[in-house]
């Protein structure tokens, strides 16, 4: 699609060092020519719709989600309206991934700590939003700012160098983009599937061999547990507290023997799979509150939503969130790579939803925890059962870590082709006008949007209830 793109015959110096060379026939005037703020106060209760910016969509939150994530009162927040971008401008100085624009398609409440902006006339909302998205993109907000935490405000907005083409130009380039947006994620979300149905049958391999065994003949024998259901006979049921020894003490990360180590936080774990998503040091996330020392070979579960079964071996000594467990393995009963599986097993994960309280962060405490039932085989058929599994297994993640390499390499496409288009580098008016018509309303460009993250917790917590 990009391939096909040529740049814009006649150029001019911006004067801008960031945006480099335009089109001479488009104008750079500063934002306040083209945005306004808008302030509504929901004073009366008038608006009763809450909405969410979520991975740079502007969503309406259902009902049932915002049970202990709201004030009081709904008075506090600001109405938005279809077609009004919506900023979230804190935290410029430790958040430097999140998509901070979404564009309303509907009617609602936001928090009041967000910035909602109006295009000027002659400035498509649309366009105004896709020029926001794409100066997102390439981080250009992240050298503007103020306060301790680099939070961003209207007098931001007021002098920053926008580029305003022509009318019938902004639209080309909104339908030229929406065209290429739905094209991309109409196969991201074919590897997405792909990915889900790989999951669902590693997730069923490994739930086999770790409640029945490798023999499909064994004999099975009650648990007496209602969740668990039947093991096999000659298995070991003894609670977690007598198998596993959860760390305790907090430390100083900033301290200077900490704060160049590994810190493992839940979003850095890959829900369900037991593998590390990357790394990152104590200092690059600029942790500020207590941690645990994790050791090398130690597990670390995350105690917070349960339901997304986050768990993985240390691979190195080093530091773990406060929201997550160490844990030592008592290795005279259990292979440590056992009792991980035990962990991210949805039986494990049934009990651990069901203690965990059903609010805004559900989270499992440590004695609900001790008190779980651990199934078990002697150490030499655990050892047969991990490798089993591993060998199982194996060719799945093979096939999820190439779809998931080509779903990264298609981002990296799409916000270039976003930033290149938008800032004038890529002429598209032709390509735009000899687009075919088509049927669906068009989209907002919800770009880089993983939506199986999006829907992870829901997806995941109706599993374990069915």
């Amino acid at each position: 699609m990009i391939a096909g793109l040529q740049p814009y015959s006649r150029m001019k110096d911006s004067g801008v060092q960031w945006l480099g060379d335009v089109p001479a026939h488009w104008e750079v005037p500063p934002g306040r020519r083209c945005f306004k703020e808008i302030q509504r106060p929901n004073t009366g209760l008038v608006e009763k719709t809450v909405l969410s910016l979520s991975y740079g969509r502007i969503v309406v939150k259902p009902e049932e989600k915002l049970h202990g994530l709201v004030p009081a009162s709904f008075e506090t927040y600001q109405i938005v309206e279809p077609g009004e971008i919506i900023c979230r401008p804190t935290d410029l100085q430790n958040d430097k991934t999140s998509l901070r624009f979404g564009y309303s398609g509907n009617r609602g409440i936001i928090t009041s700590a967000y910035i909602a902006l109006q295009t000027q006339e002659g400035i498509e909302s649309s366009y105004g939003y896709l020029l926001l998205h794409a100066y997102d993109l390439k981080k250009i907000f992240y050298g503007l700012g103020s306060g301790l935490r680099q939070n961003l405000d209207w007098k931001d907005f007021k002098k920053l160098p926008c580029l305003v083409p022509p009318p019938d130009e902004q639209t080309a380039i909104v339908r030229f983009l929406d065209y290429a947006d739905r094209r991309i994620r109409r196969y991201i979300r074919a590897k997405q599937k792909l990915i889900k149905l790989l999951e669902e049958q590693k997730q069923a391999t490994i739930h086999r061999a770790v409640t029945r065994g490798l023999d499909p003949n064994v004999r099975l024998k009650p648990s007496g547990v209602e969740w668990l259901g039947e093991v096999p006979e000659h298995w070991k049921l003894k609670r977690f507290k007598f198998l596993g020894k959860i760390t305790s003490g907090q430390v100083d990360p900033r301290e200077p023997q900490h704060k160049e180590k590994i810190l493992i936080a839940p979003n850095h774990i890959k829900s369900g799979t037991g593998i590390i998503s990357h790394l990152e040091t104590a200092e690059d996330q600029g942790a500020d509150s207590g941690k645990y020392v994790v050791l090398q070979g130690q597990i670390i579960y995350s105690k917070i939503r349960p339901n997304l079964r986050k768990a993985v071996i240390a691979p190195m000594d080093c530091l773990c969130s406060a929201d997550m467990y160490p844990i030592t393995v008592r290795k005279s009963e259990l292979r440590t790579e056992y009792l991980l599986q035990l962990l991210l097993s949805l039986p494990f994960t049934r009990y651990a939803v069901d203690c965990s309280l059903r609010v805004a962060m559900p989270k499992v405490n440590r004695e609900a925890l001790g008190e779980c039932w651990l199934w078990y085989p002697s150490l030499e058929e655990q050892d047969r059962i991990v490798a089993s599994i591993k060998q199982s297994v194996d060719p799945s993640n093979t096939a999820i870590a190439q779809a998931e390499q080509e779903i990264a390499l298609l981002r990296e496409y799409q916000t270039r082709l976003i930033a290149y288009v938008v800032t004038g580098k890529l002429d598209v008016r032709e390509a735009a006008a000899q687009l075919p018509q088509e049927d669906e309303t068009p989209a907002t460009l919800d770009t880089l949007i993983d939506e199986a993250d999006s829907e992870e917790e829901s997806d995941e917590l109706e599993a374990l209830e069915d």
